[in-house]
This record gives structure tokens, sequence and C-alpha cells, in this order.
């Protein structure tokens, strides 16, 4: 049985090392990402992939920069690496030392990079994947493994489809090591990108089409949620669907009408249903509407940042 280096951090990674556990792989330890301090009251947060580690009573490393503390990991003479969104680059001589694997949330070649779940939900598509694959000093460049197909519903967001497909995931991962696979080259021709969200990536464009938009709202929900920028302020959105009113409106503004706002895109008017206005809580829109003097109909929802 192989001795295996796990390293993962969010809860995309939790199946996936649990099935390593339940499959009996020795794990020599799991490195993760540095805890969070959060709010007020500066509380430190672990990641899903610690806290399952510390139910197990695993060994823990948590480097803040792998390519200068690499060095731990190769001396401890390890079979293979897996990794599941961890969140760094493996440095060069530590995939030189170390074979490795990867559990990624795509259907390489396309949606390379940190955010491939993201940009599935953004891009309205109706089938994504897994991809088991080698890893070398290239991002997501590695052979084919294993690959398997993942059905995305129209009821899926961010956290639901994330779920399915890290199970599926810790499965394939399984039947990946429990025998040798003829590797697949990617096809560089057909390579596409999906880089980790920066802070612009989260507002909203109502220059779009509604589709677009609630595709994108789909893709940061539950976390961060999406963000819309008005008058200077930034408000998060967490639930918006279409609207029947027809409305002969600019792309982008904002129409209040019997304790309801609406926001026109480029084709169509949505309804935002659940809002949250800067250091408020997440509120229905009636309620919303009863207290802010901020929005006033006619208003614009500005480009984002």
């Amino acid at each position: 049985m192989k001795k295996i280096i796990f390293m993962g951090t969010p809860e995309f990674a939790v199946p996936v090392l649990s099935e390593l556990i339940k499959a009996g792989y020795e794990i020599l330890t799991v490195v993760t990402q540095p805890d969070k301090v959060q709010g007020r009251k500066k509380e430190v947060v672990f990641s899903p992939v610690k806290n399952l580690a510390i139910e197990h009573e695993l060994n823990i490393f948590q480097p803040r920069k792998i390519r200068d503390e690499y060095q731990y990991l190769i001396d401890l003479k390890a079979d293979l690496i897996v990794t599941a969104a961890y969140g760094q680059i493996l440095p060069k001589d530590l995939l030189e030392a170390i074979p490795a694997i990867n559990v990624h949330g795509s259907l390489l070649p396309a949606y390379r990079g940190g955010a491939p779940i993201q940009y599935a939900l953004f891009d309205g598509l109706d089938k994504t994947g897994i991809t088991i694959m080698d890893m070398v000093y290239k991002m997501d460049a590695g052979d084919i493994i294993l690959q398997e197909d993942v059905i995305i519903t129209e009821d899926d967001n961010y956290e639901t489809l994330s779920h399915k497909m890290s199970l599926v995931g810790s499965k394939l991962l399984i039947k990946a090591l429990e025998k040798d696979h003829p590797r697949i080259k990617q096809d560089e021709d057909l390579v596409t990108f999906a880089f980790t969200l920066k802070r612009e990536d989260e507002f909203l464009n109502f220059y779009q089409d509604a589709n677009s938009v609630l595709n994108r709202l789909k893709g940061l929900m539950p976390d961060p949620a999406a963000s819309i920028l008005i008058k200077g302020e930034t408000y998060k959105v967490y639930k918006m669907q279409k609207s029947d009113i027809i409305l002969s409106k600019q792309p982008g503004q904002i129409i209040i009408d019997n304790k309801s706002l609406f926001i026109q895109t480029q084709t169509e008017t949505l309804e935002v249903l659940e809002i949250q206005a800067p250091g408020k809580r997440k509120m229905f829109v009636r309620d919303f509407l009863n207290g802010q003097k901020n929005i006033t109909n006619g208003d614009f929802v500005e480009r984002g940042i």
C-alpha cells in the first residue's frame, strides 16, 4: 500500500482524503493552507481538510509558502503526493522528488486553473467532470489518467456542484490508484483557463443577457455570493429570478415597485429576492427596502470595481 502525502484545503478535498483513509492508505502527513483569523473577535478558523485530519489524528503541515518549506516533505520519502484543491503551486524540486497526481474539477484540457467549477457554472454548461492527472511543473498540464462526467442541473450552484464533483473525484482517485492506467496527453489546442477568482470577478454585469447574470450568481453561491455596486456602496446579492414584467429600461437600471426590486439586463428584467447591505445581515428585499434610503427608483448598478 502506497505511503501518501495528501494536500488539500476546502470542502471539495474532504471526501477525497476521507476515501483515502477508508481505503487504508498510509497518510504520512496532510498539507493544508494556514489557519485563517476572522471577525472582530479574531477567531481562528481551520480548513475543512484540517478538521478531518484532526478527527483522524493525522499529522498536519501548514506552510505559508510551500516553495520555501518543501524539504520536510521530501524527507518523508513518500511514494506519492495526492492533491485536491490545495491552493498553492508545488515547487519543481518537490515534483521531481516525489510522483504526484491531482484531482481536478474539470474535464481537462478545459478549465485549467483554480476555479474550474465556478467557470463551468458561469458559462452555463450542462456537463463538466473530474480529471485524475499526473502533475508536472505547468498548471494542470499533466497527462490524464482517468476522467468522469458530472451533470450540471438547473438547480446547481457552486456548493452543490462542488459536493457532487468531490464525491465522484474521491471514487475516481481510488480507481486510479488501484492499478496502472494508460496516460493520455492533453490536446494543447483545446486548452481553456479558469483562473482563481479575483474580487472583481464577484461583481454582476447587467450589460449582459439575463442568463449570463444568473449563471454568474450560481457560480458564486453561497460564498462569496455576488456583488453589485450602487452609488459607491457594495451590496451582496444571494438570490434573483427572471421577472415576467416587461420593462423598456436600460441595462443596469433599477426599478423599485410595490416593495420589489428589479434590475434590467441586456435582454430581460431580473428580480432581486435576497440582498445584504454593507454591515448588515442578509434580508429579503421587502424588508431591505423598508429601511434603506440609498437606492431609489431609476438608479443604476455600476459596472463593478
